[in-house]
């Protein structure tokens, strides 16, 4: 065994007799406090993106794909013809697509009205996000016709109308004509997103597509899901050159346009990206104070412990191993503290993912709870980042310890 590394585990952190110095435990609760710090940043940034990135996707779907009018007297609408069909088909990548259509309309009561549109609620993707955003009733099945006159509308719309569950509303639909159906809320959803809550409220694509006398196999884009969103801008060219061969080929007789979520929902995704500048700060800042303070009780600890390295310098000790010494019996001391916080705030993590204990302003964060995000390949790469910036900086200090002399420390024994 490596007698510096032994030396360094058998020697105290008492200081003067004591059990403990008042140095170690200020390094010890440093390092713990700066890792509990770094490791909360990055779960709370890291589930940040992942809600915000989950809504903007919910509302707008990985991919969408549009229909490009020819001229000014052709439509925008878009039909999902067996061809188009057979080209998603052919795509690994692509999971399901579903066609949407959408409708401007008003929402009146006696007293108030509201602007929406209104969209099509037919793919899974849309479906399953709206359920784990429902606040009241439930998602209709519209492939049951009964149910071809009910819809889901916001808690914004809802609270601004003064609805609530099972009431109807006169709904105004504005096409070449103006057209009205009373239509019956089967659930209130709140995804805590105004600027989509606002504005949208769901209803049977059939009935949509009724009201803009447009075909069953109409709509006003294709909603498209892939199986890797961290991939989406890859996915989008493809498909976009896919199309334009397809076009050019004589395979599809129009032109289309690609977008995906990315794109549609920049404010969003610029805004998380200024959460991840605020993280490398942090995580600069508390590396810093956990080092300082790592290294101020080091020279403490090297300070009383003279005697000891006097003794073993004389003992014919070489410099480099005393230096190991206290390397090693620094990174103890760092070691501790980083196990504390690991142990302290993932407990606190876990305990905030399963029962949201702290909350946020939904108005200011679109999210009514702090999330996170418990993701142990980022936590694995934090601590070990931190072992090595550590053991790295202590490197210096050591170099005090190894340039004292046995004869300096045995003459004031």
């Amino acid at each position: 065994m490596n007698y510096s590394f032994f030396l360094a585990r058998r020697l105290g952190l008492s200081e003067g007799g004591r059990k403990s110095s008042p140095a170690v435990k200020v390094a010890v609760t440093a390092v713990a406090l700066a890792v509990a710090v770094m490791l909360a940043s990055v779960a709370i940034v890291l589930g940040f993106k992942r809600e915000i990135r989950e809504k903007v996707i919910g509302f707008n779907s990985h991919i969408s794909l549009y229909a490009v009018p020819a001229g000014e007297s052709d439509t925008n609408l878009l039909t999902l013809t067996p061809t188009l069909c057979n080209i998603l088909d052919d795509m690994d990548f692509v999971t399901d697509y579903s066609l949407e259509a959408s409708i401007p309309a008003i929402l009146k009561t006696k007293t108030d009205f509201k602007g929406v549109y209104m969209r099509s609620l037919g793919g899974a993707s849309i479906r399953n996000f709206l359920t784990e955003n429902l606040e009241e009733g439930a998602i209709p099945d519209y492939g049951n016709e009964d149910n071809s006159q009910k819809i889901l509308i916001s808690r914004i719309a809802a609270d601004q109308l003064g609805l609530k569950k099972g009431d109807k509303i006169d709904t105004y639909f504005i096409t070449d004509d103006v057209r009205v159906r009373r239509l019956e809320i089967a659930g209130i959803f709140n995804s805590h997103f105004d600027t989509y809550d606002g504005i949208y409220v769901y209803g049977a694509l059939p009935l949509i597509q009724q009201l803009g006398n447009i075909e069953k196999d109409q709509g006003t884009n294709l909603m498209i899901q892939t199986d890797d969103f961290n991939r989406v801008e890859e996915y989008s060219e493809v498909i976009g050159a896919t199309m334009q061969k397809a076009l050019a080929e004589g395979i599809v007789y129009r032109n289309y346009k690609v977008q995906n979520a990315l794109t549609q929902g920049a404010g969003y995704f610029q805004w998380l990206s200024l959460l991840d500048t605020n993280v490398i700060v942090i995580l600069l800042l508390m590396t810093v104070v956990a080092i300082a303070t790592l290294i101020s009780g080091m020279l403490i600890i090297i300070l009383d412990k003279k005697r000891f390295i006097g003794i073993i310098r004389s003992l014919g000790a070489p410099v480099r191993n005393v230096r190991k010494i206290f390397v090693f019996l620094a990174m103890k001391v760092a070691l501790i503290g980083l196990l504390a916080g690991n142990v302290l705030m993932l407990s606190l993590l876990w305990a905030q993912q399963r029962w949201h204990i702290l909350h946020l302003d939904p108005d200011a964060y679109y999210i009514d709870f702090v999330p996170v995000e418990m993701a142990p390949g980022w936590f694995l790469l934090l601590n070990a980042g931190i072992i090595v910036v550590i053991y790295l900086s202590l490197i210096l200090p050591s170099i005090f310890a190894a340039k004292i002399s046995p004869a300096d420390t045995m003459r004031y024994e």
